[in-house]
């Protein structure tokens, strides 16, 4: 690895060198999202087949069509639609913290990792990634609510000024806030999560005080790398969403098809770079130096000149086969 390069820059020399990460868990996002909304279309399929309300969704995007169709008795429970997509939602999230770790290893790896060993590092760091996800969910949780909590104090502290636009820049003040917290957040446990993969580490906690203490040393850097990488997926994310409103035609249903895709392909960059970052943080500041003994070769003594050599020995007679 080169170190002149930033943790940018590097970060993404990985994601361009393992390419095939990004794509396969894109099948998989389709795949599991295909699955997931197949309840809802079906459901939609039965109404919308037989009303000349379905055009007004087909050639342009309809609200109040969309808000009546969900109101009539014959679409059903709305749960009974949105219950797949959940359950999928979480077989995706299952399914990220079973291969996140072979992506990981494939990250730090020199040379292209093997089928064998990238599963091997998931199985062996599935449990670890299980303990590691719910001590981050508690903690993210809890900073989360208190958060929040003080948000709508000051927001209501704001709404009795007689300034109209101080709620305003409270509300915009207090998201960008808990933005940096969170994302600092993110950062402490994606490299916990890269230690624990990448020195094999049992002890859940130990990485877990590991990626805290480089989090707090190096809160700046990183948190401003995280955030660069979170500012361009939010351009992508604009882009993809002007393209669709503007350029694709409302009937063009393979147009949007294709803008959206992609776009949600792009968007996957970003989360797989900010993962290339941790790791390269980790391989240059929380790799541990092995210590390396000098080598002393040991001094050769040459016989004196008058002292003669002494000649080897050779036995006189082989000793006898004992006889059977």
């Amino acid at each position: 690895m080169n170190d002149d390069k930033g943790l940018l820059s590097s970060g993404l020399d990985m994601v361009g060198r393992n390419k095939r990460y990004i794509v396969w868990f894109y099948v998989l996002n389709v795949a599991l999202a295909w699955f997931g909304g197949g309840a809802f279309s079906k459901q939609a399929h039965e109404i919308l087949d037989h009303s000349l309300h379905a055009e007004r969704l087909v050639h342009g995007f309809d609200l109040g069509v969309l808000v009546e169709m969900f109101a009539r008795p014959e679409f059903g429970p709305t749960m009974a639609s949105t219950a797949p997509a959940i359950h999928f939602a979480l077989l995706f999230f299952a399914l990220t913290a079973l291969f996140l770790p072979g992506v990981l290893q494939g990250y730090a790896s020199t040379y292209r990792l093997p089928r064998e060993d990238f599963f091997r590092a998931c199985g062996r760091n599935l449990w670890r990634f299980v303990r590691l996800m719910i001590v981050a969910g508690i903690v993210m949780g809890i900073v989360a609510g208190a958060l929040f909590g003080i948000r709508a104090a000051l927001l209501k502290k704001a709404a009795e000024s007689t300034n109209e636009l101080l709620p305003f820049y409270v509300s915009m003040a207090s998201l960008c806030v808990i933005f940096l917290v969170m994302t600092a957040l993110r950062i402490w446990f994606d490299l916990a999560q890269t230690d624990v993969v990448l020195s094999d580490q049992r002890a859940v906690r130990r990485s877990i005080g590991a990626g805290f203490r480089h989090t707090w040393r190096n809160l700046g850097r990183l948190l401003a790398s995280y955030v660069a990488i979170a500012i361009v997926a939010a351009i992508v994310l604009l882009a993809g969403l002007f393209v669709w409103m503007k350029l694709v035609p409302p009937a063009s249903v393979l147009g949007a098809i294709f803008v959206s895709q992609l776009t949600l392909l792009l968007l996957l960059i970003p989360r797989f770079w900010q993962r290339g970052v941790a790791v390269t943080y980790y391989l240059r500041n929380m790799v541990e130096p092995i210590a390396v003994q000098p080598f002393t070769p040991l001094p050769v003594v040459a016989p004196a000149a008058n002292e003669p050599i002494p000649a080897p020995l050779i036995p006189s007679a082989l000793p006898e086969a004992q006889e059977s």
